[in-house]
């Protein structure tokens, strides 16, 4: 840094508009992104525009009660900056890197500025390769990228945060790599929920959690998630590390930048939006990569406005996923877990160039089976079982069968449900799903082939070769209770 940013360069107050400081020069103006501190550092406030020769608009990172026009304020000769190291490991975090987890100062650190460039095209790996979870469902249906961003849409008390959860329990146990959760208008009810979940799972060691609160002033909303990602790419860059970086949610990071973009006076974009969304969007997504040294892997919760998915927050967020996993409520209240709905959900890495010939194959062969299903589902509620054709029949067998081996029991829920967690590799799931597809299971019953793991648990919960108890006939009018209880 320039000697003339040193904190001696002192400005003071012209105006305090809510969230926006105007800060008079004499010496020197500091640069874009220069962090200032007023009223002895207890409000800190980031250069976003230059107006003349000696005026700075600010946008304040803190509340701003107290701050008053001729104030002075000292320039810190840098931009804002997190902490990295193995000492953050464990830990909870605001955007200025401090410790909110109660446990003491962090030491063994460094410190980095949170502005830092996407790694270059040389240095980015130019193979696909898939992320494999250990969740059948998704490794099957909507394999994951390695170095890529997934989304998860999915409303309140569907599995969304123990989605998440397990996949940071498999990504730590199995992959000994490194998970960050970054909160971007978190509650901190569920800030606080997590930790404690994380710790009672025994996967906060190997995690990093932080978090810019709801009631948190714009500007550290909006910088959260660049504090987060500089966290991810010292384990990436330094410790040649594979990054789990979870985010939630993407829609409060563009809702910030709506704010601090209305509170600066730009002229808004279509809907409100600020006219530099796809910009600042594109600077934080395009730093989750996966490089020669490791990789990013990214899944996002993302909120849709409305449910219009041409809003353009969704339009914008679509553009960067290379996987959506949906969460169906639906699947969630008959029991169905993790409630993914595979019909919904889609991955561009499920092409046969990446994921291979058979694998290709089966995922379209089970979305062809459960689609075929969901048309009879109609015709079965009104007529019953028995008036579809045979062929028809073996359809809707293999397709329950499908969605009951299609669950999972997890490890970040035994302590609820008592049934051990289960991971299951990709062959394992693909075997299972070929020899359900070839009518080897056709005689077990369907609930022996639900929340296990590999599909010859399935042999443990009955003898081979029985058959199911026949069921009497229903009447055609309480056929749907019969056959979709």
């Amino acid at each position: 840094m320039d000697n003339k940013n040193s904190p001696s360069n002192i400005g003071e107050v012209v105006s305090v508009q809510g969230s926006v400081i105007d800060i008079r020069f004499d010496n020197h103006l500091p640069p874009i992104y220069s962090l200032l501190h007023a009223r002895e550092g207890n409000i800190a406030i980031e250069v976003l525009a230059q107006l003349d020769a000696h005026r700075v608009r600010g946008i304040a990172l803190t509340p701003t009660q107290g701050l008053a026009r001729g104030m002075a304020v000292v320039d810190t000769g840098g931009a804002l900056k997190a902490p990295v190291g193995k000492g953050i490991l464990s830990r909870m975090f605001d955007v200025f890197g401090n410790a909110i987890d109660r446990e003491g100062d962090v030491s063994n650190v460094a410190w980095r500025t949170v502005h830092r460039a996407p790694p270059p095209l040389a240095r980015r790996s130019t193979k696909s390769e898939i992320f494999e979870t250990g969740i059948k469902v998704i490794d099957i249906l909507m394999p994951l990228e390695r170095g890529g961003k997934a989304g998860l849409f999915g409303g309140a008390g569907v599995g969304k945060t123990v989605l998440l959860t397990e996949m940071i329990h498999n990504m730590i146990g199995q992959q000994e790599g490194v998970s960050i959760f970054c909160g971007i208008g978190e509650r901190c009810r569920e800030g606080e929920e997590l930790y404690r979940e994380m710790n009672a799972a025994g996967v906060l060691p190997n995690m990093v959690m932080i978090f810019g609160q709801m009631n948190e002033p714009p500007g550290s909303r909006f910088r959260v998630g660049h504090a987060a990602l500089t966290m991810a790419e010292y384990f990436r860059d330094d410790e040649h590390r594979d990054v789990l970086l979870l985010i939630d949610n993407i829609f409060r990071f563009i809702q910030a930048g709506s704010e601090v973009s209305g509170l600066m006076g730009q002229m808004p974009s279509r809907l409100g939006y600020q006219p530099t969304m796809g910009t600042e969007l594109s600077g934080l997504e395009e730093r989750i990569a996966n490089t020669d040294t490791g990789a990013i892997t990214s899944i996002q919760a993302v909120y849709v406005p409305a449910d219009d998915f041409t809003d353009p927050a969704a339009v914008h967020t679509f553009s960067h996923l290379s996987a959506s996993i949906v969460l169906s409520r639906k699947r969630a209240s008959e029991g169905l877990y993790p409630a993914i709905d595979p019909l919904q959900s889609s991955s561009k890495m499920a092409t046969p160039g990446i994921v291979g010939d058979r694998h290709y194959r089966l995922a379209q062969k089970i979305r062809q089976t459960l689609a075929q299903y969901a048309e009879l589902k109609d015709v079965i509620a009104m007529l019953g079982l028995e008036q579809l054709s045979p062929e028809d029949r073996n359809v809707v067998a293999r397709a329950r069968r499908l969605e009951r081996f299609l669950t999972q029991p997890f490890f970040t829920t035994e302590q609820f449900t008592g049934l051990e967690g289960k991971l299951v590799s990709l062959e394992d799931g693909l075997d299972g799903c070929e020899r359900i597809l070839g009518d080897e299971f056709k005689n077990y019953p369907e609930k022996a082939l639900y929340m296990i793991g590999a599909v010859d648990e399935a042999k443990k919960k009955v003898k081979p070769g029985s058959k199911p108890k026949p069921k009497p006939k229903p009447e055609v009018e309480h056929a749907a209770d019969s056959h979709e209880s």
